[in-house]
This record gives structure tokens, C-alpha cells and sequence, in this order.
């Protein structure tokens, strides 16, 4: 199926605000042995755990952040490593689970924000665009693995993505790592499209064109 790729926006950012929730603040505010999080304004939940941060070293400080965000996923080792090398490397970028990439990328930014600077920055990618089917009347839900093979053309041929995953952005192959190159994928109007990325996997100087045409293979419909 053939489809019209147009960028409206491609931005480089060093967090996700809406990542982080009220609740998520309370949450760590009480880990941080902060009382009574919750009678506290909304409005200042943020500074007040970024105080409360920096009463504690920075490695302790990311156990903390770690074991509240990725306790299930990672046992006591790994968080106890994780919250080293993050002070000295981009762990996010590097962590070979790439279902943990983009968890470990808001974990590193909040620390990096809070200790002003000690830890490594990191950013995420967004891209706002238009994709719309040469067919209109053939709307089809893009999933993210359909996505970046739209984006096959509209890429750099630095970019890690293409050099990684060849095949699978070529060809109508498996490409479950699709599901996690691509952090979200929000499609708040018809044709209208953003993703967010890690800016790792797609840096905004590897978006070379502004408006280009592809074409992919649809999957078929499961009955």
C-alpha cells in the first residue's frame, strides 16, 4: 500500500514531562523518607523530591528511582550495577533489553535534572508528520513496526536503526524490536502522527527529507 510522508516537526529533548505523574512523585517523595507527600501542592511535588534527592548520593539516589520504577523487571544485582555505570555512561542507550530503554532513559533524565548535571544526559526524539494512505478510503491502524518502515526512505544512511535492522526495515520480515525502537506512537488525529523515539535510534539531523512517498506491504487480516 503506498503512502505520503510529510514531517511537520522533528524535536531533541532531554525528558518527557507527562512521563512522570503526581502519583509517581508521591511514590518516590515516600521512598525518599519525605512525610506526608500527599498533603503536599501538586504544583511543587516535583522540586520538593529533587530536594529530597539531593540529600542522598547519587548511586543510592538511582537505587532508589530504579527500584521504584523497574523493581519487577530487574533483580537487586542489576539495579545495584545499573546505579554505578549510570553515573559515568549512557546506560539507556546501551542496555542490551531494549524493552528497558526507554524506562531507564526518563530514570537517567529525572536523576540528571535533579543532581544538575551528574549524571550523563541523554535525549528522546519526537517527530510530528502527517502519513496518509494514496488510498483514503483505505484506512489501515499503522502499528509502530509499519511506521518505521515508511520512514525507511525519509532516513539517513548513518542512522543505526537502518544499519541494525536492514532487513526487517527493507522487507515484510518479523520485526518485534519495532515495538520498542518506537517509545510511543499517538495518532490524535486522522493522518496525524507522533512518535517518540530515543534520540540514539533516530537523532533529528537523520530525518533528511520533509515529504517523501512509500510503500509496504500490508499484513493480512487474521480471521
Amino acid at each position: 500500500m503506498k503512502y505520503n510522508i510529510k514531517i511537520e516537526k522533528v524535536q531533541t529533548v532531554d525528558e518527557i514531562p507527562e512521563y512522570w505523574t503526581n502519583e509517581d512523585y508521591i511514590g518516590l517523595l515516600e521512598k525518599f523518607d519525605y512525610p506526608d507527600a500527599e498533603d503536599t501542592g501538586t504544583e511543587s511535588l516535583r522540586e520538593l523530591l529533587f530536594m529530597a534527592i539531593s540529600d542522598y548520593e547519587p548511586s543510592e539516589a538511582a537505587k532508589i528511582v530504579l527500584d521504584y520504577k523497574l523493581g519487577e523487571h530487574l533483580s537487586e544485582g542489576q539495579i545495584d550495577q545499573i546505579s554505578n555505570d549510570m553515573l559515568d555512561d549512557k546506560v539507556c542507550e546501551e542496555y542490551p533489553d531494549m524493552e528497558l530503554q526507554a524506562p531507564l532513559f526518563h530514570v537517567n533524565q529525572l536523576l540528571f535534572k535533579a543532581y544538575n548535571g551528574k549524571f550523563p544526559s541523554s535525549s528522546a526524539t519526537i517527530i510530528d508528520c502527517f502519513i496518509s494512505p494514496s488510498d483514503e478510503h483505505n484506512q489501515i491502524p499503522l502499528t509502530k513496526e509499519m511506521v518505521l518502515r515508511l520512514f525507511n526512505e525519509g532516513l539517513s544512511d548513518r542512522n543505526i536503526v537502518k544499519r541494525l535492522f536492514e532487513e526487517q526495515m527493507d522487507e515484510n520480515t518479523d520485526f518485534p524490536e519495532a515495538e520498542n525502537i518506537i517509545w510511543e506512537l499517538e495518532n490524535p488525529e486522522k493522518n496525524q502522527y507522533r512518535i517518540t523515539t530515543s534520540g540514539n535510534l533516530i537523532k533529528k539531523e537523520e530525518v533528511i527529507s520533509t515529504e517523501w512517498k512509500s510503500e509496504i506491504e500490508i499484513p493480512p487480516v487474521e480471521s
